[in-house]
């Protein structure tokens, strides 16, 4: 009976999923799918509060029977990380995702899809929505700018909420049970730069085709950093020819492992400069493609005049840090097989007006790695003369050894496929961290259905898995009496 009933209602998830995917919903631009959530809720006849962080609860009581147990939240994040392919015209701050279905597959044309974390609000919609589902009360708990370090977790007040029981939705792999997630801060470093007017031709150099990934998920799988090798094939050229950098540009998101980088430069002779840069790619490419089998580089001269470039000094300068910078894997666990336990990843070089932005994403699972790691950065600026910047801190989720929800949700699963999840801690940042802080003795899990490539433009979500998870997820608020 149970599960024919979640079928039923497994089959507005996609309503859900494909109206919300019309909404533009990128991080710092969630007040149009904040409303829609009220709205939603008000339509429903439910009790929903929002702040003014646009975080939104929803209150549903318990079904027939679970009027009197415990109450459970269930917990999604509306901002999806907003990545596009450069043929893209889409514009994330007014245009929806052009999702389509390909087999069983939701893909998005030249877009991520935001699947992450989108499908989550879709299952917890479908769940306040049902009149058939048998359930304890629901607190579902809908947040804001998780992807640029769990803004709206951490400003919310949780006051509001009497559970001290949480399945949070923003897992990705269908098989694993997650029950422990990095902590993790954002460092900005501030480089400053002096300018001076060179004369030359212009060129422009992009680096193009890389895997890219998620910072978290898949820092450990090898992919480079577009950033980190435009450093490197610059720093190379400089050897044997002369050229100045005008600006440099790679990466879009922190928490996203940038997949192409673009810097204008500045040489007498441009000839010599590409012969130079595309004698070096060649070799670097055999090097690298059986990882990164579709990088390519794209070289454009452009005008010939005076143009206003880095100062020798700060170009070396610049060149060094690319070169030395920390990235990647720092520490791998002991205590938990193939577990990434410490990592960093440059996300973001942007060129403004008087300085160049170094944006990274740091992570452990251990708090003190975390502390170590932003003071490893801070003396790498401070010793290059650079300001920086930490924010976003969050403190890992630890792994809670006795939970009845862990045991409740992993017999519900073996019962259902015959087998055990894989019970996981996760090198990615989850909510479940900050909540954990917050709410004395929380007992949590991490599920969510199959993704792959997320925060890429190849990003794609499992029909079927989605459907899978959702009945599982029925069955085990059936058991939460």
């Amino acid at each position: 009976m149970m599960k024919g009933i979640a079928q039923k209602e497994s089959a507005s998830i996609l309503r859900y999923f494909e109206k919300i995917c019309s909404i533009p919903h990128g991080s710092g631009n969630m007040k149009a799918l904040r409303d829609h959530c009220v709205q939603f809720a008000k339509e429903n006849g439910l009790q929903v509060v929002s702040d003014e962080a646009e975080n939104v609860v929803i209150y549903k009581p318990g079904t027939k029977g679970y009027e009197n147990a415990e109450p459970i939240i269930l917990q999604g994040h509306l901002d999806m990380v907003c990545q596009k392919e450069e043929t893209s015209s889409i514009d994330f701050t007014k245009d929806g995702i052009e999702a389509y279905i390909d087999g069983d597959f939701i893909k998005a044309k030249g877009t991520t899809l935001g699947a992450d974390n989108g499908i989550a609000v879709s299952m917890i919609m479908a769940i306040l929505a049902s009149r058939d589902l048998p359930h304890p009360p629901i607190e579902a708990v809908f947040t804001t700018d998780e992807e640029i370090g769990m803004i709206g977790a951490q400003k919310l007040d949780v006051s509001i909420l009497k559970s001290k029981k949480m399945i949070n939705l923003d897992a990705e792999e269908a098989d694993i049970l997650t029950v422990s997630c990095a902590g993790g801060s954002d460092f900005r470093l501030l480089f400053p730069i002096d300018k001076t007017v060179v004369h030359g031709t212009k060129i422009s150099l992009e680096i193009l085709g890389l895997k890219g990934g998620h910072s978290g998920v898949d820092i450990d799988k090898g992919r480079i950093n577009a950033n980190i090798l435009a450093g490197r094939i610059l720093h190379y050229a400089k050897k044997t020819a002369a050229f100045h950098i005008v600006n440099i540009n790679g990466g879009t998101k922190g928490n996203a492992i940038p997949f192409c980088c673009k810097a204008e430069l500045v040489a007498e002779d441009a000839e010599s400069l590409i012969h130079t840069i595309e004698d070096y790619f060649s070799i670097v490419k055999k090097e690298i493609g059986a990882r990164e089998d579709n990088c390519s580089i794209r070289l454009t001269v452009q005008e010939t005049g005076d143009f206003e470039a880095l100062t020798p000094a700060m170009q070396d300068k610049l060149l060094y840090m690319l070169l030395t910078t920390p990235n990647g894997v720092v520490d791998m666990s002991v205590e938990i097989d193939d577990l990434v336990e410490t990592s960093l990843n440059l996300g973001i070089l942007m060129t403004e007006a008087d300085k160049i932005v170094l944006q990274y994403a740091l992570r452990s699972n251990k708090e003190s790695a975390l502390a170590f790691l932003e003071d490893k950065l801070s003396a790498f600026a401070s010793y290059n003369g650079c300001r920086f910047e930490i924010s976003g801190q969050y403190a890992p989720w630890e792994f809670k050894k006795d939970s009845p929800l862990q045991e409740l949700y992993a017999d519900a699963f073996c019962e259902k496929f015959g087998r055990k999840p894989q019970i996981a801690a996760i090198h990615a940042g989850l909510e479940c961290a900050v909540f954990a802080k917050k709410i004395k003795d929380l007992d949590c899990i991490a599920v969510g259905p199959d993704m792959f490539d997320v925060h890429t433009v190849h990003e794609k979500l499992s029909i079927s898995s989605t459907m899978e998870i959702f009945e599982l997820l029925c069955t085990v608020l059936e058991r939460c009496r």
